[in-house]
């Protein structure tokens, strides 16, 4: 899990593997994510056009970095989401994900388990908020804390 202690790699179109930062890993991305997901031959949005055949390794590839991206933002950047109060939203988002990504097997359980515990706290709770907490004690802030507040 070099990613996650910010030591990157990204695989050029040369499959070349190239060393960078994280906030260059995350441009490199949400750019490939962004190339794909507006490729009609890969998403095609026309009536009868078929998904090819490589579909579900390329939407497993596309999971696989934004949960990298996600796994950055949590062991670098909580502690600003948390003086944004951002905790909340980003907490939901990663539980959508998580579940999203479960549901239809889309990444490799030991890729994410240098998020197990996180993903334990966020998804275990009765109400699916990580306990309902405000984070602040509990070093775990609950998925839908943002809802609560309203």
């Amino acid at each position: 899990m070099d990613w996650l202690m910010g030591q990157y790699c990204w695989h050029d179109e040369r499959g070349k593997k190239v060393k960078c930062t994280a906030p260059q890993y995350v441009d490199f991305v949400m750019s490939s994510v962004q190339k794909l997901v507006t490729d009609e031959d890969v998403f095609p949005t026309k009536y009868g056009r078929e998904f090819p055949s490589s579909f579900e390794s390329l939407v497993k590839k596309i999971c696989k970095y934004l949960f990298h991206v996600l796994g950055h933002i949590y062991w670098a950047h909580f502690k600003e989401t948390l003086a944004l109060e951002l905790h909340g939203h980003l907490n939901t988002l990663y539980v959508h994900f998580i579940l999203f990504a479960r549901e239809f097997n889309l990444l490799d359980p030991k890729e994410t388990a240098v998020l197990d515990d996180l993903t334990e706290v966020l998804c275990s709770s009765p109400s699916g908020g990580g306990g309902g907490g405000d984070g602040a004690s509990s070093g775990a802030p609950g998925a839908q804390n943002h809802v609560k507040e309203r």
